[in-house]
């Protein structure tokens, strides 16, 4: 004797089996005609329930499809599929799933939070920025070697030149940072004043000639550009002073008794300090040239004068001040911060020589030296690509 078993989903015909799913043979086929009438029963009105919820197709319980069969609605056999609500068991699933969103976007929050707070660190470490200094974001030294002397003088060394001044009164050294690639470089006004010729040496090596493009004597900047410029010239990076700190570890670059490129490193002072310097041109000359000075700009601070006679026509300027060792020669060159940004241009020093008991011997650093903040300059660029000559 053998058992007859109807896999889930099918209609009994008798003798022969039909698919479960007479309906999806084609529109345009011939029905059947060995299929059985319709039950004989009237459609059962759709069962209303409450927004919101799914509702599951179900057919007469002799023509239910499994799971198995996919879920599957419509008619079995001719009939209509009743569409009615789920047990109360079975509709605790889809509210689960309609919860998935909301549960997603509670959890990009919580991720977006934690970025907005300790691992914004681990970002900062991919990007490559850093805050080793409060003056700026922007990080020109590499990634490996931030934060170091090191790593800023690779940097930055590029873009710092050594100006040599030549006058009818004798010569001056200097420093300069190229700020553009067509070679524009940023000095101060007493170390090109009254010049006849002007030679700028690269960090390479090479040296060229270059003109005065505008002077302004009363911030002590002033704007030069070399003559036939080399391609692949490397322009600093301006910072922004006014995020300066005193405490800021800062390093200055120079050519100190014409030693080009001469490193050294300190950390800022104090902010804001009010410092004379000398508008006349052959005044300042004549100190650096020997004339009863050291070699070194006269300046006066706190009422006393430096380093020389400062004379009659004097300006003053807002200046950072640093203990980073600076030398005769160190006038126009970077003062910059540990991400490789430049804050300051190099202006005056002080020095003990000045002191007449003092013998010309003991003329060096004693890590009082001064700068023009960087937001100064930047606020001059314009006047100084005029032509200005104040």
């Amino acid at each position: 004797m053998t058992e007859s078993f109807r896999r889930s989903g099918e209609y009994p015909q008798g003798d022969h089996q039909q698919p479960a799913y007479p309906q999806q043979q084609h529109s345009s086929s011939p029905v059947n005609p060995e299929w059985p009438p319709p039950p004989a029963y009237e459609p059962v009105t759709p069962v209303a329930v409450e927004p919101g919820t799914t509702l599951w197709p179900q057919a007469p319980d002799h023509a239910f499809a499994s799971a198995g069969d996919g879920g599957h609605g419509g008619t079995y056999g001719g009939g209509t599929a009743l569409f009615t609500a789920p047990p109360e068991g079975a509709g605790a699933a889809p509210k689960k799933r309609a919860r998935g969103p909301l549960a997603l976007l509670a959890a990009v929050a919580i991720v977006a939070a934690a970025i907005g707070g300790g691992t914004a660190y681990g970002i900062q470490e991919l990007t490559g920025n850093d805050t080793a200094s409060s003056s700026t974001s922007t990080n020109v030294v590499p990634t490996a070697k931030k934060g170091t002397v090191a790593g800023v003088a690779q940097a930055v060394s590029p873009s710092i030149v050594e100006i040599s001044a030549a006058s009818n009164a004798g010569s001056s050294t200097g420093a300069g940072v190229i700020i553009t690639s067509s070679g524009e470089i940023i000095t101060n006004n007493h170390v090109i004043s009254g010049a006849s010729e002007i030679k700028v040496q690269l960090n390479n090596g090479k040296s060229y000639t270059a003109k005065v493009v505008g002077t302004d004597s009363k911030k002590d900047l002033a704007l030069i550009k070399l003559e036939n410029a080399p391609s692949g010239l490397k322009a600093a990076t301006l910072g922004n002073s006014d995020g300066v700190q005193v405490g800021d570890d800062v390093v200055a670059i120079g050519s100190p008794e014409g030693l080009t490129g001469t490193v050294t490193s300190g950390i800022v002072s104090a902010l804001n300090r009010d410092v004379t310097v000398s508008t006349d041109e052959s005044q300042g000359r004549q100190q650096q040239q020997g004339g009863g000075g050291n070699g070194e700009w006269p300046f006066s601070f706190g009422g006393q004068q430096f380093n020389g006679d400062t004379g009659s026509s004097t300006t003053t300027y807002k200046a950072l001040q640093t203990d980073a060792s600076l030398n005769p020669g160190n006038s126009g060159g970077a003062l910059i911060d540990m991400n490789g940004n430049i804050i300051g241009i190099n202006s005056a020093m002080y020095s003990a020589a000045s002191d007449s008991s003092s013998s010309s011997s003991s003329v060096g650093s004693v890590g009082l030296g001064f700068a023009i903040p960087i937001n100064t300059v930047k606020a001059d660029l314009a006047t100084l690509r005029s032509g200005s000559t104040g």
